[in-house]
């Protein structure tokens, strides 16, 4: 029942037969790939296997070679430099080293992000920063300075600053990856309550195989220039796809 609902909707993110390069290195060949809002979706594969290149290939950082794609509603073979900025604010990123500007506070740091997409009104603004600061628990610290935060801070705030402009999608690349395993457990737990609130589709590159056991998902595996997607019934020796 399940999978005929998803074929009578559109996909939020689909690539078809996409060559992914970045230069004229060849990265990953052949993918296709639907993305469904609301779906979790899982990237694994070892360091260099093109994770990464998908996330930037839906954000339009890397043009496609070969193929047709679509993320929510922008055709990636004909985007224009000018329409990337409102293909972005459709989606939500969060990166592995938190990529917070480091001379604001972390209110400071969302309200910039707003300023550059647009949003004048400043009792609007200031309600919508608050808000997501609250979602992350991260509303009393929202004075501090980027340095003054641990890790799993600064991530929280990398992760309310993604979720400013409500995005349909939600991509995060290694978003544990410089986080200890408890932090990580955490900052999963955070992603799951999101992915329950708002319902985005989110794609969730990752090493750490203790997050994927415990909170299973949709998995793509990048290896030998192929992304192809896990079939639940399909035995899986994460030793063989990541570099553990």
């Amino acid at each position: 029942m399940v999978k005929i609902m998803q074929e009578e909707k559109s996909p939020l993110i689909e690539l078809t037969g996409c060559d992914i390069a970045k230069e004229e290195n060849l990265i990953l060949t052949d993918v296709s790939i639907k993305v469904y809002r609301g779906d979790f979706v899982y990237v694994i594969g070892r360091v260099g296997s093109g994770k990464t290149s998908i996330i930037k290939t839906i954000i339009g950082e890397i043009p496609l070679k070969k193929g047709s794609g679509t993320v929510a509603g922008f055709s990636l073979e004909k985007l224009r430099d000018r329409e990337i900025p409102y293909l972005r604010r459709r989606i939500g990123v969060v990166f592995q080293d938190f990529q917070l500007l480091s001379d604001r506070s972390v209110y400071e740091n969302l309200h910039f992000v707003l300023m550059a997409t647009g949003w004048r009104n400043n009792k609007e603004t200031d309600n919508l920063i608050r808000e997501r600061l609250e979602s992350v628990d991260m509303l009393r610290k929202s004075h501090k300075m980027p340095h003054q935060l641990s890790g799993g801070e600064q991530q929280r705030v990398a992760i309310a600053r993604a979720l400013l402009n409500n995005p349909e999608i939600i991509l995060a690349d290694e978003p544990t990856g410089n986080l200890d395993s408890e932090t990580a457990m955490e900052i999963m737990q955070l992603f799951t309550e999101i992915h329950r609130l708002y319902e985005p589709s989110i794609i969730f590159v990752t090493h750490n195989r203790a997050l994927y056991k415990r909170y299973p998902g949709r998995v793509l595996v990048c290896e030998n220039m192929n992304c192809r997607e896990l079939e639940m019934s399909e035995e899986i020796d994460l030793t063989q796809l990541l570099d553990i």
